[in-house]
């Protein structure tokens, strides 16, 4: 580890004669099961950021000395430093600070939220910290081994995860009043918030192609170069050989998409300007979106198993998100002028988990308004117009309306292929492939597709935030 990714030079070059000296003694030297923190971005170019970018760099230096590693998250996310920056501190925050939880209580909450969507990369992150912070081994055996207070947490995790709109003031009041069991209502909002936190970092994880790191399980091999040159997932999922442009959703033409995608910003932009539709019409463009978006079909469609090793840690692992039209059910609406973040769910997070709040209020608008003014290799862009369909489109599947937003516009900026790419990342995030990655905006750099993943993170953290500080304030009242 420290060898590959110690962020102090000294440090890493001391590490490599040390593992030079022990190699040649005839001891087996563990390799990286791949190339790179990520399967989806070369690892020369993440690399290449924080030797360019001196804040990168002092943010990556902060990390590893605060945590003691620096892991393939961080180093993803390092090609939008300002983002970066407040996702250390929150999660720092969250996971280290004073708070309502215990130290053990919060990781176990993460193994369980990051388990309810198979990603073993977070999983494996949060067991080795729930350990080294004192907590039991026995927990670890399976949620039925842990105390009955977190294991009713079960439920919430499910809904919360898959389809956080049937969250009720009933599922709350269960938790707050179980007699010796029961949480604090400063307990459940700080348990609310890393559920929330770790479904939305697995959609990332999962995004992005997060590798585990080479002292991680799954992150190293002994055999040869030659007999391990791709990771098994790759194997797994076919994508071994996948060539960057290679489009398997069809052969739609790649040249000048960036172009096309400008001129129509440009004609929204004038039509926003000549005409203004009704309420009615928008309310009706809305409901006919989040129908469209229930038919989008994620690329694999078959449901898959989690490992013994992963469903231990959550109940009922059948359910999921489903196509809820097809079955004649129906996503209710949730308008966010009658509750929103800002003029709702912010102050009461604030109220009962101090200054929480206010950092996840700046990590949601660095991510929604970070713009380097760019698109391809086009300088000087308003791109406010398609940032704001990306976070509006994941809304919209989630049932959350803005009266004040033309949903007609989502079709114009965002193809088949992202849409697939997006309801895939955020609704069944460990189905994401590679090549689905690829099949997106194809013209458009890893940095700007990394962009693209902090957005749907952010997006769905709030979304699911949404519903449940929604339940817990109709509880209070």
């Amino acid at each position: 580890m420290l060898a590959s990714r110690c962020p102090f030079e000294d440090v890493k070059e001391r590490s490599i004669r040390l593992l030079q000296a022990v190699q040649d003694l005839g001891v087996r030297i563990p390799r990286p099961l791949g190339n790179g923190p990520s399967r989806f971005i070369p690892e020369k170019e993440i690399l290449q950021v924080s030797k360019v970018d001196a804040r990168t760099q002092s943010i990556f230096e902060d990390a590893f000395a605060a945590l003691r590693r620096l892991d393939n998250i961080s180093l993803v996310m390092g090609f939008h430093p300002q983002y970066l920056e407040s996702f250390l501190r929150t999660q720092h925050y969250l996971l280290q600070m004073d708070g309502p939880l215990s130290l053990h209580y919060r990781h176990y909450i993460g193994i369980m939220a990051a388990a309810r969507h198979q990603c073993s990369y977070l999983v494996n992150l949060h067991v080795n910290d729930f350990l080294q912070v004192g907590g039991d081994l026995k927990w670890l055996n399976g949620l039925d081994e842990a105390p009955q207070k977190l294991q009713q947490l079960g439920e919430l995790n499910k809904i919360l995860a898959h389809r956080p709109w049937l969250l009720t003031k009933e599922h709350i009041e269960r938790l707050l009043k179980a007699e010796e069991h029961s949480w604090s209502l400063a307990e459940l909002i700080h348990a609310v918030v890393l559920l929330t936190h770790y479904h939305s970092l697995a959609s990332f994880t999962f995004g992005c192609g997060i590798m585990p790191e080479i002292h991680c399980d799954g992150g190293h091999t002994f055999r040869p170069p030659s007999l391990s040159q791709y990771c098994v997932c790759d194997i797994a999922n076919g994508n071994g050989h996948a060539n960057h442009h290679d489009d398997l959703f069809g052969n739609q033409e790649v040249c000048g998409e960036v172009e096309v995608l400008m001129e129509r910003m440009k004609q929204l932009q004038e039509c926003r300007d000549d005409e203004e539709a009704s309420q009615e019409e928008m309310a009706t463009r809305f409901e006919r979106e989040k129908t469209e978006s229930m038919l989008v079909v994620t690329a694999e469609d078959e449901e898959g198993v989690p490992s013994r090793d992963i469903s231990r840690h959550f109940e009922d692992p059948s359910y999921g998100y489903k196509d809820f039209s097809r079955r004649g059910e129906h996503v209710p609406t949730l308008r966010v002028q009658d509750y929103s973040w800002e003029d709702h769910g912010f102050s009461l997070v604030n109220r009962l988990y101090p200054d929480v709040g206010q950092m996840l209020d700046e990590k949601f608008q660095m991510a929604y308004n970070l713009t380097y003014n760019t698109m391809a290799t086009h300088k000087d862009v308003d791109t406010s117009m398609l940032r704001r369909a990306i976070w509006n489109y994941i809304h919209c599947m989630f049932g959350i309306r803005y009266d004040d937003y033309d949903y007609g516009e989502i079709n114009q900026l965002l193809d088949r292929s992202f849409k697939i790419y997006i309801k895939t990342m955020v609704c069944s995030p460990e189905k994401t492939t590679k090549r689905m990655y690829e099949s997106f905006w194809r013209q458009f750099q890893h940095s700007e597709k990394v962009h693209v993943n902090l957005l749907l993170m952010e997006a769905r953290m709030q979304a699911e935030l949404l519903y449940a500080l929604r339940a817990i304030t109709r509880y209070m009242t």
